[in-house]
């Protein structure tokens, strides 16, 4: 049996999969699906950048979404992936802390800029007349900004909290990457102080924002209801309920992960859980938010147009 017990301050991180042709297959899967956001998330930023007809403050909030998810995914699947190919599960406590703190500041951000996006729809269906005033430019940038802060002061507390708790003889954290909820199991103190602040963080951070954005959609839907054109309805029932399933899906497993006492969760299920708002998410984002989008299929055939007109 592995011996995981270590004097050295370098975490064990056990990972996802096991060192099998199952563990194998499902590694292949995961790099797909890495590879799969990263080509969508980053073509996603190009062409908001390229195309003068997406600089509109719903595609610049898409824009930012994008590059979270990128820099979101790369925070934790390259370091997993070496681990599995190399053999090596050791991080050193710098780099976990690192990995810890992007992870939970991209998070945040992440949660707030899609209450935010939610907020876009909602001035857009219900009162388009002062969407020019209410989602100006420069509340975009303030919304950005502030997700950006806001993300990164709470994920510098608690950074500097959970690596401050002394950690017993086992460094072994059974997850794929630092998670604090994992980590948390290893502490040779009571934690519940640092875990209400992680309930209180929890709760500003995703709790309400969800609730905002149910209620966002609510209001959409409610508006949509009342049209005339039965197809204008159809296609904003499907495109709402399309991004309340990847919101969702976001959402609520990990506030699942996050709020719910240690002692009813396995870490298998935060692992699975782990998996769908740390992989699945980004990768469907830019699918649901704009590959289905008609105004974005229009503005590939134009730069597609424009490149090779370049180029002949």
């Amino acid at each position: 049996m592995e011996n995981h017990n270590h004097t050295s301050t370098d975490f064990i991180l056990l990972g996802l999969f096991p060192q099998s042709p199952a563990g194998l297959f499902f590694f292949i899967l995961v790099v797909l699906i890495f590879l799969t956001a990263l080509l969508g998330n980053l073509s996603m930023i190009l062409l908001i950048l390229l195309d003068t007809h997406l600089h509109t403050p719903m595609y610049f909030l898409l824009s930012q979404l994008s590059l979270m998810d990128l820099s979101y995914i790369s925070t934790i699947v390259p370091k997993m992936a070496s681990s599995y190919l190399s053999g090596n599960k050791s991080i050193s406590s710098i780099a976990c802390g690192v990995q810890s703190f992007l992870f939970l500041t991209l998070a945040a951000a992440e949660g707030l800029l899609l209450a935010s996006m939610a907020y876009d729809r909602y001035v857009a269906i219900c009162f388009p007349l002062h969407y020019p005033v209410l989602m100006s430019k420069r509340v975009c940038v303030l919304m950005i900004t502030g997700s950006w802060i806001i993300g990164s002061i709470n994920s510098c507390v608690h950074t500097i909290h959970a690596f401050h708790i002394p950690y017993c003889q086992s460094r072994a954290i059974n997850h794929f990457f630092c998670d604090v909820p994992a980590m948390l199991t290893l502490a040779c103190m009571d934690t519940w102080v640092y875990e209400y602040t992680v309930f209180l963080s929890t709760t500003l951070f995703l709790v309400f924002p969800f609730i905002g954005i149910a209620c966002s959609y609510g209001r959409v839907l409610l508006a949509v209801h009342r049209m005339h054109s039965s197809e204008g309805r159809r296609k904003a029932y499907s495109t709402c309920s399309t991004h309340l399933t990847v919101v969702t899906s976001y959402y609520v497993p990990f506030a699942y992960t996050y709020l719910c006492p240690r002692p009813l969760r396995t870490p298998t299920e935060d692992k699975i859980l782990a998996v769908i708002y740390t992989l699945l998410t980004p990768m469907l984002n830019p699918i649901i938010y704009s590959l289905r989008n008609r105004e974005v299929m229009g503005a590939w055939r134009r730069v597609t147009q424009s490149f090779c007109s370049v180029k002949n």
